[in-house]
């Protein structure tokens, strides 16, 4: 069964650092595995993903603040997030991609709050 496991939300200060893991199991063939987050009343949006491959990709608000990470032997991604705002309050879902040729499909972890004081 595939199980996605989050850990390192929490409760931060602006200016200061949080840094987010994602352990997969039970999946193969991954894609990519990335960081969404939502706030209260409004959509889930992408933070950062990454390819197995190393290719990155960030939302505007987080580029030069967030890096993510991965360490593909052992299906996990990071997300080091430096300079928080008060904005950045969400709950983080973990999100893998697991797909063959045209075929895919997405798996979420539970999700993590992170809430940033200001």
């Amino acid at each position: 069964q595939v199980q996605l496991v989050e850990s390192g939300g929490g409760l931060g200060q602006a200016g200061g650092s949080l840094r987010l893991s994602c352990a997969a199991s039970g999946i193969f063939k991954i894609k990519s595995m990335g960081w969404y987050r939502q706030a209260p009343g409004k959509e889930r949006e992408l933070v950062a993903g990454i390819s197995n491959g190393g290719s990155t990709n960030y939302a505007d608000s987080v580029k030069g603040r967030f890096t993510i990470s991965r360490y593909n032997a052992k299906n996990t991604v990071y997300l080091q997030m430096n300079s928080l705002k008060p904005e950045d309050t969400a709950v983080y879902y973990c999100n893998v991609r697991w797909a063959v040729i045209t075929l895919e499909y997405d798996y979420w972890g539970q999700g993590t709050q992170v809430t940033v004081s200001s």
